[in-house]
């Protein structure tokens, strides 16, 4: 794609724009500013893994992966504010997750071990787990807030912390998966997944993209459910004080 084509393809923020100014929906400011940003990031990116692809150097690598992680737990913390230590839970839950299903991954030799596939399939794992924390987290305070009651009432009549947290857990898990395992019901039917498209415009067999978009299917279901098990088993501790009384005035 051509830099005069990649300008035009900004039609659509422009008409974005328009249409938000003529029905007065006031997400013109944001469609700009969103636009703007993700151009500037992801041309930023673009050089940035062209450098590193060229070096080959694996402390290169980690540190990209770092600053990925890094970003992705700052953006998902913004939904736990407020709970002890939620930065470096969610840290932890991500980097468990990218290491596990990296490690499986290239331990098994499914894909070499170089830059361009590890960073490449690292960013799905990462930017999935943290939409996943995020949900998980939004999932995990509406229920708090609903059910707080049955909380107190399972403690009174002697139930411990995991007894009395564990429903609620298992209900947010289930609906920050909810997106997700939707989503992937339709793939193929509906919408062609965004890693088939750019191989197949880029003149690869569509077989071949199929086999590896198969790989990013079930490399993301898995992800997504460990991601969304470690948090909350990580977090659930900290929504009780030392009297195993639930405290989540902070939140």
């Amino acid at each position: 794609m051509s830099l005069i084509a990649l300008l035009f393809s900004f039609g659509f923020v422009i008409f974005s724009f328009f249409l938000s100014h003529a029905f007065k929906l006031g997400l013109g400011r944001d469609l700009i500013i969103t636009g703007i940003r993700a151009t500037i990031q992801l041309l930023v990116v673009g050089y940035i893994l062209n450098t590193v692809f060229g070096f080959e150097n694996p402390l290169a690598m980690i540190l990209m992966l770092l600053v990925m992680v890094f970003v992705a737990t700052i953006n998902a913390a913004k939904r736990g504010k407020g709970l002890p230590r939620i930065f470096w839970k969610i840290f932890l839950t991500i980097s468990i997750v990218e290491i596990i299903t990296q490690g499986f991954l290239l331990g098994l030799q499914i894909v070499p071990a170089t830059p361009q596939y590890t960073i490449s399939i690292s960013g799905m794992i990462i930017g999935n787990s943290m939409v996943i924390a995020s949900l998980f987290l939004n999932r995990l305070k509406a229920e708090l807030e609903m059910r707080k009651e049955e909380v107190v009432l399972v403690l009174s009549l002697g139930g411990s912390v995991k007894q009395s947290i564990y429903p609620i857990l298992k209900q947010s898990i289930r609906s920050s998966l909810i997106p997700t395992i939707e989503g992937q019901r339709t793939i193929g039917l509906v919408q062609l997944p965004g890693m088939m498209t750019g191989q197949i415009i880029a003149g690869a067999d569509p077989v071949e993209a199929v086999r590896f978009q198969l790989l990013i299917v079930f490399m993301i279901l898995f992800a997504a459910v460990l991601t969304a098990i470690i948090l909350g088993f990580l977090i659930y501790p900290e929504l009780f004080n030392k009297k195993q009384q639930l405290d989540i005035s902070a939140w």
